[in-house]
């Protein structure tokens, strides 16, 4: 088995806020109608985590085996830089994906939530096949896709509805962005490969777009959450406004993007990113306990 630091490598844990977003948004909603519990939250947060980690160790096997980490810019992975032994970062991926089956399942036995089955299957189906397979959905521009279905509704709306046994207009609107924002994750990663994408042909949404169109397209994905989320501050949720403090801090974060930067320069953009995330997480969760606690008056309700 590898080392720790060769496993902190393969795990990626920078990817980790793509995880805790969702169920952080999922459980505030959950609170938000006095549904919270504290054990599904964390196992929610376990399969989301186990999962991320997961997908990363299969994507760093299938890429690496495929040969087209051979060339990358970024840092270096398991397989592709000979670390470790195919073999033994498949099977770090297939433990990671048992974890978050059994954390699942204990989800669903305790919430008696039997039609999220079908989702963790479809969930750990989408992280092998992204690269994985004969026709991996990540070499076709399918990946932003099935990221804001996983991480934007399915790991939002799955926490709430573990909790609450429903779903409201406010989390829809709210799992949309947060999965725009993990894929704007994937987006930033996949503008840096796009040179080596290219000879390796893997045809990611980044290099079928080309440089500058991928480029703005990243910067709407950080935008528009913020001002999707900003907006519902009209239907009840005022606080909602202090969002508005993230678009400097996105233009800023975007500088290097906007700039034309390519490569390794672009690694601190994608750390910035999964950052960004998070603290939209976080407004967005504290808005949501706030208004429990001081309700505005609105002429629409998207709670309801």
């Amino acid at each position: 088995m590898p080392n720790l630091h060769l496993w902190l490598m393969g795990a990626r844990l920078r990817t980790l806020p793509a995880a805790l977003a969702p169920v952080m948004v999922g459980t505030a909603l959950a609170y938000s109608e006095q549904k919270f519990q504290i054990l599904p939250s964390l196992l929610a947060f376990s399969v989301a985590s186990f999962l991320q980690i997961g997908c990363n160790f299969a994507n760093d096997y299938s890429d690496g085996i495929r040969g087209t980490d051979q060339f990358r810019t970024g840092p270096t992975r398991l397989t592709g830089g000979n670390l470790l032994s195919p073999q033994t970062v498949l099977k770090l991926a297939l433990s990671n994906f048992l974890l978050a089956s059994l954390a699942g399942l204990w989800l669903i036995f305790l919430t008696e939530s039997w039609i999220l089955l079908l989702l963790g299957v479809g969930a750990i189906a989408a992280a092998w096949f992204y690269t994985g397979g004969s026709k991996p959905y990540g070499y076709m521009a399918l990946g932003e896709v099935f990221v804001l279905l996983f991480f934007g509704y399915a790991a939002t709306l799955g926490t709430l509805y573990t909790q609450a046994g429903s779903i409201s207009f406010l989390s829809l609107v709210l799992a949309t962005n947060i999965g725009i924002l993990a894929s704007a994750l994937l987006m930033i990663n996949n503008i840096r490969d796009i040179p080596t994408d290219i000879p390796a042909q893997k045809i990611t949404l980044a290099v079928k777009l080309g440089q500058v169109k991928a480029r703005r397209l990243f910067l709407a994905m950080l935008v528009l959450p913020v001002v999707t989320g900003t907006a519902v501050g009209v239907f009840g949720y005022p606080v909602f406004f202090a969002l508005l403090v993230l678009l400097p801090l996105g233009w800023h974060i975007s500088a290097p993007v906007r700039q034309g930067a390519t490569g390794i320069s672009l690694i601190k953009v994608l750390k910035a990113t999964s950052l960004f995330e998070l603290l939209y997480a976080i407004l967005i969760s504290a808005g949501i306990i706030y208004t429990h606690y001081f309700p505005a008056s609105a002429l629409i309700t998207l709670a309801a």
